[in-house]
């Protein structure tokens, strides 16, 4: 075998390699991160975010995870329907829950395949949009779930 050879034949099998420990990582990442069982609304309050800095939320109490909730002059029904277009309209995202006032969805990152929880509540009394997403993985999410959320904020604001 000459020389070009070898280096072939090591660069493709490096690269089988880096694709079969990609594919075990994101393995792993599915396994461990479970869908957490407080998501819901209950009482009008969706659940808090906990102390880590991987979660945005409109009712949440300190700064570093509140955001502004969505207003909106439609119906509620109407505000929901745009909510679920958006949710559809955007890459690895899969809605679990959609009912007339609560939506839920899953989006799963590009490379490891992380999934955010995003949450959205309808509050007919103040005409807002309450929602929430937080990461199930990892401890800090590089502010994405707050750029997804002003992302769908803005994207449902051009919409009207």
């Amino acid at each position: 075998m000459v020389p070009w050879q070898r280096t072939l034949l090591f660069a493709a099998v490096a690269v089988v390699v880096a694709v079969l420990l990609w594919l075990a990582l994101r393995g792993i990442v599915a396994l461990i991160s479970k869908r957490p069982a407080n998501l819901g609304v209950e009482e009008g309050r969706l659940a808090p975010c906990p102390a880590m800095p991987n979660c945005v939320s409109t009712q949440g109490v300190d700064e570093r995870h509140r955001i502004d909730p969505i207003p909106y002059a439609t119906s509620t029904g109407e505000a929901r329907d745009r909510i679920v277009r958006l949710l559809r309209s955007m890459p690895r995202t899969r809605i679990i829950t959609d009912t007339p006032t609560y939506v839920y969805a899953e989006v799963r990152t590009a490379f490891l395949g992380h999934v955010d929880d995003v949450e959205f509540t309808f509050d007919e009394q103040a005409r807002v949009i309450h929602f929430r997403s937080g990461s199930r993985l990892p401890y800090w999410d590089q502010g994405v779930n707050r750029r997804r959320m002003e992302d769908i904020r803005a994207a449902f604001e051009s919409a009207e």
